[in-house]
């Protein structure tokens, strides 16, 4: 039996900013060695006309959906039966399964043996469902799914699962619910001193979900000198002893998520976290205080955003200095509250937009309250193109006490602005799917 494993693209071709797919590295060692494995990633290649295989399996965000459908007729057409997993599949089930002939909802580890026993007793089921509770310390990852692919050297590790906020718009909490998991330190420890990369990127959603065990690993990572990225949530930034201790264990970059300067806005997405710390200004001079850069993202569609209100974000951005930012127009993904909520109300003007021929990226997914849908996509367009014009990049490079604190900064710096120029350019107003 020979399986192609598959991500795609959101538009049929390659990007500059792909990561590796760490859910590949995990199924590899699940998949028993009489089972013949290929994988392509068309983030960074192009797929072969024909592929050499009995099985295609794909990974499926909802950005990639149409894509993914778009080569599951494709494959299905040449007698392969394919199989689609990840947050879109474990959503939109039924819909997912028009296209796939199987699906996996939920997590890889206890449904991909099943489904290797299924197929080689040829009694493939429509769909797999995860307990979702994994004990995350039996996960084993091979990378060697990965060799000769040319990703950026940054390596991928995973300490935690789940979240312990509950965002409106987030995906997250719609796929993990309540349950937040932790590896053992002593085992991730392990499988960092494996990684050649000298760059790791935690994936957690929030590295903060089990804030004592969170402690434990950074305390674990000094001796390793590695230097480290996060996702963390606002409640962090107020502890100058915790974030001292972060730096001292590699971390050079936070991904946090200040979303909107508005009261009412962050009380409707839930952020309880950006309330109690809302005037941010104390929150940001710890992070810089510390020597850690930041990526800062917003939220732009709610109920009290205007065209104003997103200009005074680009200008907060750019008078903080931020490493990185993104302006996203509000994106409802399917599964989450606030996609069910719009819905009901009638304000999805594509309704299910990842597979409405209409819809171009970039464009407002939402009818919003006080400026049009196009207004909202040139509000976000204009704060992105500014923030990553040559001129505000320069600006906020020469940020000496944080930016340019180091010439590693300063090269991580311009290496990320740059690529973020390029691909925010080049995905602006084009249609999902490869079509």
């Amino acid at each position: 039996m020979k399986i192609a494993f598959i991500r795609p693209s959101m538009f049929g071709r390659q990007t500059k900013d792909a990561m590796m797919p760490l859910v590949f590295a995990i199924i590899k060692p699940l998949t028993p060695d009489d089972v013949k494995i290929t994988f392509y990633d068309e983030k960074i290649e192009e797929l072969p006309v024909s592929l050499d295989a009995d099985i295609v399996a794909m990974t499926v965000e909802t950005f990639t959906a149409k894509r993914a459908y778009n080569l599951a007729l494709k494959y299905k057409k040449e007698n392969k039966k394919v199989i689609m997993g990840g947050f879109h599949p474990t959503m939109m089930a039924d819909e997912c399964l028009n296209y796939a002939d199987s699906v996996v909802i939920g997590e890889a580890e206890d449904t991909w043996p099943k489904i290797i026993s299924d197929l080689k007793n040829s009694c493939l089921k429509k769909k797999y469902e995860s307990s979702n509770n994994i004990d995350m310390s039996l996960i084993k990852y091979d990378y060697e799914v990965f060799k000769e692919k040319n990703y950026n050297k940054i390596g991928l590790v995973q300490f935690s699962r789940g979240c312990k906020f509950s965002c409106d718009f987030c995906s997250v909490h719609a796929f993990y619910k309540d349950k937040i998991r932790c590896k053992s330190i002593e085992i991730i420890i392990d499988e960092i001193k494996a990684m050649r990369e000298k760059y790791i990127f935690f994936i957690d959603d929030n590295i903060f979900s089990n804030e004592e065990e969170a402690k434990k690993l950074f305390k674990a990572l000094i001796p390793l000198k590695k230097k480290w990225f996060c996702q963390i949530s606002m409640d962090i930034a107020s502890d100058k002893l915790l974030l001292n201790l972060m730096k001292e264990s590699g971390c050079i970059l936070v991904v946090i998520g200040f979303e909107s300067l508005n009261r009412e806005n962050l009380k409707k997405i839930g952020k309880i976290a950006n309330l109690k710390y809302q005037g941010y200004k104390n929150a940001i001079e710890n992070i810089y205080g510390s020597g850690i850069m930041i990526y800062a993202t917003f939220v732009i569609g709610y109920e009290g955003d205007t065209t104003a209100s997103t200009r005074d974000l680009l200008k907060f951005a750019l008078e903080n200095k931020f490493a990185i930012a993104n302006f996203n127009p509000l994106m409802p993904m399917p599964g989450t509250r606030l996609f069910e909520r719009l819905e009901k109300n009638g304000k999805l003007p594509y309704g299910k937009w990842w597979i409405n021929p209409d819809y171009r990226y970039g464009d407002s997914m939402v009818y919003p309250e006080l400026m049009s849908g196009p207004e909202l996509m040139e509000a976000c367009k204009r704060a992105r193109y500014e923030f990553y014009s040559y001129k505000n990049i320069l600006k906020r490079l020469f940020n000496f006490k944080i930016n340019y604190r180091s010439f590693e900064n300063a090269f991580l710096f311009f290496a990320a602005n740059l690529i973020s120029k390029i691909e925010i350019k080049s995905k602006q107003g084009i249609k999902l799917g490869g079509d």
